[in-house]
């Protein structure tokens, strides 16, 4: 997969260093939250990839991209200041690891014991 004929990574290497630099000499952000949006940023070039490939796994990938999108989502909350107690970050990834599966589990089918589509 491409994004304008190049590699994700490629793109996700050049938003980091963007990133560094507009820090640099622009945004007064800490270095916590400098990693935090970078890997946000990893995070959404994630989804987008595994969304893209989605159907060669049956959906499983996108529900791993998801998760871990919504980690960063409140990593990044957190590091800029958010207070979130621990109980309520554990409920909000629980609510998404359910959507996410109902999602999922609407959009596959189970394979029998021999590995073929049911």
């Amino acid at each position: 997969m491409k994004f304008f004929g190049r590699e994700p990574s490629l793109w996700l290497g050049l938003f980091s260093a963007a990133l560094q630099m507009v820090v640099t000499f622009w945004l007064p952000l800490t270095q916590a939250q400098t990693a935090t949006v970078n890997a946000l940023a990893a995070a959404v070039v994630g989804l987008v990839v595994a969304w893209a490939t989605r159907a060669a796994d049956g959906g499983s990938s996108v529900q791993a991209a998801v998760l871990g999108l919504a980690q960063a989502i409140l990593t990044l909350a957190l590091a800029f200041g958010a207070h979130l107690a621990e109980a309520q970050t554990t409920v909000i990834m629980s609510f998404v690891a359910v959507a996410v599966s109902a999602f999922v589990r609407q959009n596959v089918s189970p394979r029998d014991k021999y590995g073929l589509a049911a």
